[in-house]
């Protein structure tokens, strides 16, 4: 047989085995393309490449970005101050005083605040006291312990020119627990008294520190000024001013009894307060002596700088003795003889 003719039907035979073969085979299938999941950041050019209807953050689409930067003029970090080499160095910004703030307070809380220095409509902070009314609390409270504890220098008696005696009491402890040792005078005292003071005086005046020293330092030298020219005025004898460490008010009844005065004047430091840790008292009688009831006794009170003003306190006690030399009475006595 002829070669030739044999290779071209063998040629033939493969040519269409190979078509059944591909006509056999199963077809493939188109997959689908899917489309590229939004970014969690977007960048665009301008702010007019942003859509509408885009918002930052989409509910129906949870897996959208939370994060979107713009380049937008409204979007755009400021730019970080630099100094100058042409500006101070010493540049500071302006210091401010610190206030507290004041709350709302009804007319009628404001109205009598006006009328008392009592800590009322100071607000709270909870359960407790604000930080401003405690401290001020704290310092009042201070300033009377202060005061009790405190003594009278020796600088103002040399300038009021008194002597000074004292009483029982040994020790402040002592004078706070024991009223009835601020009553009575020391035996060297009472001699000390009888040396140096004159006898049978119309008006006797004695100062003391009592319960707060602090008055005496800041009212005793103008009430004592004002009340010794007051009295000369009325033409009232004056005996000889002394003064007495830790006395009691009663203790000016044994004065009284050694001198024979016709009037004390008792000029002596209160029992201080949150208020005032610098008001004195003035107590008069009229013939204080031993058995004297207190209804006999008169006072003057809460002379400082925020109640009587000094000054004025001893020029009206000038007028009050006046009146008790002028009925021979004080105290009780008194308002029944000028009724």
């Amino acid at each position: 047989m002829n070669e030739q003719l044999v290779s071209m039907i063998t040629q033939l035979v493969m040519e269409k085995m190979e078509g059944e073969s591909a006509a056999d085979s199963p077809k493939e299938t188109a997959t689908p393309i899917e489309k590229p999941k939004e970014t969690l950041i977007k960048f665009y050019e301008t702010a007019d490449t942003r859509r509408p209807d885009e918002t930052l953050i989409t509910p129906e689409a949870p897996n959208d970005s939370l994060i979107k930067l713009y380049n937008n003029a409204s979007h755009r970090q400021q730019p970080s101050y630099v100094p100058s080499y042409d500006e101070p160095t010493d540049r500071t910004a302006a210091i401010t005083t610190f206030q507290f703030e004041e709350d709302n307070i009804s007319e009628s809380v404001q109205a009598a605040r006006k009328h008392t220095p009592a800590r009322i409509g100071v607000g709270r902070a909870g359960t407790r006291p604000k930080t401003k009314t405690w401290l001020k609390f704290r310092l009042d409270h201070a300033a009377a312990v202060d005061a009790v504890y405190g003594e009278v220098t020796e600088d103002l008696l040399n300038q009021l020119n008194v002597f000074q005696v004292t009483t029982r009491v040994t020790d402040k402890e002592e004078y706070i627990t024991r009223p009835d040792l601020g009553r009575r005078l020391s035996d060297e005292s009472k001699a000390l008294i009888q040396e140096k003071c004159r006898k049978n005086p119309q008006v006797q005046i004695i100062m003391s520190n009592g319960l707060s020293a602090s008055a005496i330092e800041a009212n005793v030298q103008d009430v004592y000024l004002a009340l010794q020219q007051s009295l000369r005025n009325l033409n009232i004898d004056i005996g000889t001013t002394f003064y007495i460490d830790k006395g009691r008010v009663a203790l000016m009844d044994e004065i009284g009894e050694l001198l024979q005065a016709e009037v004390v004047v008792y000029l002596i430091g209160e029992r201080p307060g949150l208020v005032s840790a610098e008001s004195m008292s003035a107590y008069i009688c009229y013939q204080p002596r031993f058995g004297t009831v207190e209804a006999d006794r008169m006072v003057v009170s809460n002379i400082h700088k925020g109640g009587i003003p000094p000054l004025e306190a001893g020029a009206y006690l000038g007028t009050v003795v006046e009146k008790i030399l002028q009925y021979k009475a004080s105290g009780v006595g008194l308002v029944a003889k000028e009724s």
